[in-house]
């Protein structure tokens, strides 16, 4: 397994210098991830030092909270990929979601979808920490039907990452074909490995290297 392809690796700290991008980009280069995932302010730079690498470029969008309006979501991404993003990493309305206006959450996705579809990749992060299994399977199934491509656990910054059972509803929830990310936690191989092995197509990592080297990283986004 080229467990590299499986990572977006990932620089999302709000202490990020250019100096660390680039180093996260040359990283991204010699282990050949799939992706880098920085801040919108990082994308073009990340964008022009991946260049020719086959590593693609994931941003956030209405990160970490959710709560922007769904104009604000559509323009980030709107220049995102106008600044050379391959792919979005859109949280929902978390709001919306715990209180059960479902056509809220599913709207705010799909028109970002419209806004991603024919340039990038769609995926959308739920916020496993904040909903129970009835949540996140419907949210799950929102997510298919309003255009993405991944259903996604986690932004890193709440109080708990991605865990195996959740990813495993998640898959449950969109069958088989479907991307999922799992994301915050994930910073030594056996945990990575544990994660694909419950459905995740692609991990989140702010260790990357540590994971592909077999080492325990310092850092777990």
């Amino acid at each position: 397994m080229n467990l590299a392809k499986y990572i977006d690796h990932t620089l999302l700290k709000p202490t990020a210098t250019p100096a660390q991008i680039e180093k996260l980009c040359q990283e991204a280069r010699d282990y050949q991830f799939a992706t880098v995932c920085v801040n919108p302010w990082h994308v073009a730079r990340a964008a022009k030092s991946l260049a020719g690498s086959g590593v693609g470029v994931t941003t956030v969008v209405g990160f970490p909270l959710g709560a922007n309006k769904t104009d604000i979501k559509v323009k980030e991404s709107e220049l995102a990929l106008e600044d050379g993003a391959t792919e979005i990493d859109m949280v929902i309305n978390i709001g919306a979601m715990l209180a059960g206006e479902y056509a809220v959450v599913e709207q705010d996705i799909a028109a970002v979808a419209k806004v991603v579809a024919n340039a990038g990749v769609l995926k959308v992060i739920i916020e496993t920490a904040y909903l129970n299994n009835e949540q996140i399977t419907t949210v799950s199934k929102i997510t298919r039907a309003a255009g993405a491509q991944y259903v996604k656990t986690s932004t890193g910054f709440a109080g708990a990452g991605a865990k195996v059972e959740h990813v495993q509803l998640m898959r449950a929830a969109v069958g088989h074909g479907f991307g999922i990310k799992a994301a915050g936690g994930i910073g030594d191989r056996a945990t990575a490995m544990a994660m694909i092995d419950a459905g995740a197509t692609r991990l989140g990592a702010s260790s990357g290297v540590a994971i592909v080297s077999g080492r325990e990283g310092a850092d777990s986004y």
